[in-house]
């Protein structure tokens, strides 16, 4: 991810969450040296989502993934998560988190089949009231990985 990306990144993170991430947020992602935040790219050369992942000793977390609504479904959003479980491997981290809203059934599906197990929930998590999933993968147990 870039600053040229920022736009764009911000349109999809506005259509994907009812309280998006600022500018400055991605920014901030941007600069840490811990983060690793990255853009999917279509053929045609447009940020067709994105990714933002930091790492803390032997652990990576998803901390926002967003693919743009008109993308959804075409393998962007898993061509991201496989990008992290490979960064994850490369690295040879043990373990590879996030949350998800406990109503996001296509995402949750695509980490269940990715071998995310849920081991917990934190309860009332987004401004909704909605609890959040919290996933975790054992990247000990992941199979090899195309993506790089």
């Amino acid at each position: 991810m870039c600053i040229e990306d920022l736009d764009k990144v911000l349109q999809i993170e506005s259509a994907s969450f009812p309280r998006p991430w600022t500018r400055r947020h991605f920014l901030d992602e941007m600069e840490s040296p811990g983060s690793h935040p990255v853009v999917a790219v279509t053929a045609g050369g447009e940020v067709g989502g994105y990714l933002c992942l930091t790492q803390v000793l032997d652990e990576a977390e998803i901390l926002d993934v967003a693919v743009d609504p008109s993308l959804r479904g075409s393998g962007i959003g898993r061509a991201l998560v496989d990008w992290a479980v490979a960064f994850c491997r490369q690295r040879k981290l043990a373990l590879l988190c996030l949350e998800v809203r406990v109503g996001n059934h296509e995402a949750i599906s695509l980490y269940r089949r990715l071998g995310f197990a849920e081991v917990g929930r934190r309860k009332n998590y987004y401004e909704n009231g909605d609890d959040a999933i919290l996933m975790d993968l054992s990247i000990a147990q992941v199979e090899e990985c195309d993506a790089v």
